[in-house]
């Protein structure tokens, strides 16, 4: 896993292999984040990643400039690889702590509880949840009802290719980089 661009661009970290994790192809990672650019300036954004899985998302936007992003994964594992990886970054930097580019907050917890306690909004939120998850469909109705995502701001939802989101009120668009699908709200 490697970061694309930004200040820790081209940093690498290996995921162990005893991860159930499937982290974004560094492909379709750079590919979503160019079509971004477009939509939001990353700098002092307050961003939000769930089902953070490796993190990849997560330090991606530290390293683009955001002046915030929390980061929801419930395995333990994963969110202390999560923790690990932004201590590589930041040496001096402690969990939930300020880091030299914003403030990182990674959480361990069950995404669902954490959008239905949320009080905050963010200007990018990026949801990956596992493919197979039987609540996957609903996921962007909670996020966009929970009104988590400020005016104007942009919700990057990836799936895999037998959703289809299109009919959605607040569809923007849909892009696809082999078997990796994502689905843009507004």
């Amino acid at each position: 896993m490697r970061i694309i661009t930004g200040i820790y661009k081209g940093r690498h970290f290996e995921i162990p292999r005893s991860f159930k994790a499937r982290p974004t192809t560094d492909f379709a990672k750079e590919n979503i984040f160019n079509v971004m650019a477009g939509y939001i300036d990353f700098e002092g954004a307050a961003a939000l990643d769930l089902f953070s899985g490796t993190g990849s998302i997560s330090l991606e936007l530290l390293s683009r400039g955001c002046q915030q992003v929390v980061s929801v994964e419930m395995d333990r594992d994963h969110h202390r690889f999560i923790c690990d990886c932004l201590k590589k970054l930041n040496p001096s930097q402690a969990e939930g702590t300020a880091s030299s580019t914003g403030k990182v907050l990674p959480i361990r917890g069950d995404v669902f509880r954490f959008i239905k306690s949320c009080r905050q909004q963010f200007d990018f939120i990026f949801a990956d949840p596992p493919y197979a998850l039987t609540e996957l469909p609903k996921i962007p109705d909670l996020v966009l009802e929970k009104e988590l995502l400020k005016d104007g701001g942009i919700f990057v939802f990836e799936h895999g290719k037998n959703h289809d989101f299109s009919s959605h009120p607040r569809f923007v668009e849909h892009r696809s980089y082999g078997s990796v699908n994502f689905t843009l709200f507004r």
